[in-house]
């Protein structure tokens, strides 16, 4: 695996054009509109998980139409005051798993909301428990091309608005400081929390390592790997339905969420990972908050011989150190701008 995308130098300063709808706004305001008009939270079940010094519930929230989205929420065991919360995304094909396998943000004394992925959850890791009941439009068999020929068909209008309803169902739970909440995510999930730093005006920080999502007419131009060359696989077949997808995909391109956004960021990439090429993520970054005025704190940390993984534990412990420091010191307005 050898260094396929921009030189560095040339990363350092890449700031594509981004072709927006003109309604980009106004059609995530209408879907966000839509999903808020139910309570957020469904129910939430104290777990056995075999852990002494973690506590889990098993909770349901209400995400895109009001359909129920599993989750893990977890804080550790004998802690009486309310918290500050990272909300995680998983990546592409995972769903949320086992209650005990991600646990580096509760022993870092955070409480943790681990989102299933809605339809996914049948490539890797123990699986997910939230159906999509939505995906029946036109698209391949895989998530990345459910309903690409229509937006509000398209499986990432979903997941989307799940992941900014997780944030409001931490918000309710027990134990947590509404005010400081952080989302997180590597791969999908990274796309996802950038999303969410876009449509989230008071996101206290965002985490993102190796973002999907981003640079997403780029991405499928330079590589064939999964999730984008699925994508590809279906446009092979159909091939007078490049210029919907385009217009499709275009209402989710984490550029467009990175120029919206105002909280704290913190950025990692591998500058050899042929899934989510880093230019994506390097434009992103360069944009990160251009519309808001609010000259938001963030950094990057790049990997030049690091693939997809990004920085793996050095990213993780990278992130530990940076989020303590931004949520730790005093109120979160103070790093809002």
């Amino acid at each position: 695996m050898t260094a396929f995308d921009l030189p560095t130098r040339e990363l350092e300063r890449y700031r594509p054009d981004v072709q927006e709808p003109p309604d980009f706004d106004g059609f995530w305001r209408d879907t966000l509109k839509e999903a808020a008009q139910r309570d957020v939270l469904g129910s939430v079940r104290p777990v056995e998980s075999g852990l002494r010094l973690t506590q889990t519930w098993d909770v349901t929230f209400r995400g895109f139409a009001g359909d129920p989205v599993r989750a893990w929420y977890s804080r550790p065991a004998g802690v009486g005051e309310p918290l500050p919360a990272v909300v995680e995304y998983a990546g592409y094909g995972r769903g949320r798993g086992l209650p005990h396998e991600r646990l580096t943000w509760v022993n870092a004394g955070y409480a943790h909301l681990l989102m299933d992925n809605r339809g996914q959850g049948d490539r890797y890791g123990n699986g997910g428990a939230t159906p999509d009941p939505h995906a029946s439009a036109p698209g391949g068999p895989g998530p990345a091309a459910r309903g690409l020929l229509d937006p509000r068909d398209y499986h990432y209008r979903r997941l989307i608005t799940d992941a900014v309803r997780a944030v409001a169902a931490v918000r309710a739970l027990p134990g947590v400081d509404a005010s400081r909440v952080a989302a997180v995510g590597n791969s999908q999930g990274g796309g996802l929390a950038l999303a969410v730093a876009g449509l989230v005006p008071d996101l206290a920080a965002v985490l993102v390592t190796a973002p999907f999502l981003c640079g997403i007419r780029r991405a499928l131009d330079l590589t064939d790997a999964s999730p984008y060359g699925e994508i590809g696989a279906y446009l092979s077949v159909h091939r007078g339905a490049q210029e919907a997808a385009y217009r499709t995909l275009a209402y989710m391109e984490g550029i467009s969420f990175a120029r919206r956004a105002a909280a704290p960021a913190h950025f990692g990439i591998g500058l050899r990972d042929t899934v989510c090429p880093p230019s994506g993520a390097y434009a992103a970054f360069n944009r990160y908050g251009e519309l808001t005025g609010a000259d938001p704190r963030k950094e990057i940390h790049a990997y030049p011989y690091n693939g997809h993984e990004g920085g793996d534990a050095v990213q993780v412990r990278r992130q530990l150190d940076w989020l303590r420091e931004v949520l730790e010191p005093g109120p979160v307005s103070s790093q809002r701008g």
